[in-house]
């Protein structure tokens, strides 16, 4: 039984992981859209807007390499978020909304 070579090994390297956000006409921000290969930000930026806004949808795109990208643990989430639960004041339950007041 043979092994598939790795790509290193077969002479050539992997492009850098980037990921995709995209600004839609009627959205604020950027919302995460996916992830492509790319050897720089150019050619990310690029591909991202042939992949991710083929229809028009897009106004803005940002990539960045996955690489710099640091993210909590979901499997350490509740020790993660746990000081901002002994802070009820920064939600809007304590508050009487008057009337005639909208989208608060």
């Amino acid at each position: 039984m043979s092994e598939t070579p790795t790509p290193e090994a077969q002479g050539r390297t992997e492009w850098p992981l980037w990921e995709v956000f995209v600004r839609s006409r009627r959205g604020l921000s950027h919302t995460h859209a996916g992830s492509l290969h790319a050897p720089d930000a150019e050619l990310a930026l690029r591909n991202a807007r042939d992949l991710y806004t083929r229809r028009g949808e897009g106004v803005s795109l940002w990539v960045v390499p996955s690489a710099a990208i640091t993210a909590s643990s979901p499997d350490e989430k509740d020790p993660f978020f746990e000081p901002a639960a002994d802070k009820p004041y920064r939600h809007p339950t304590f508050y009487e909304i008057p009337e005639g007041v909208k989208h608060l």
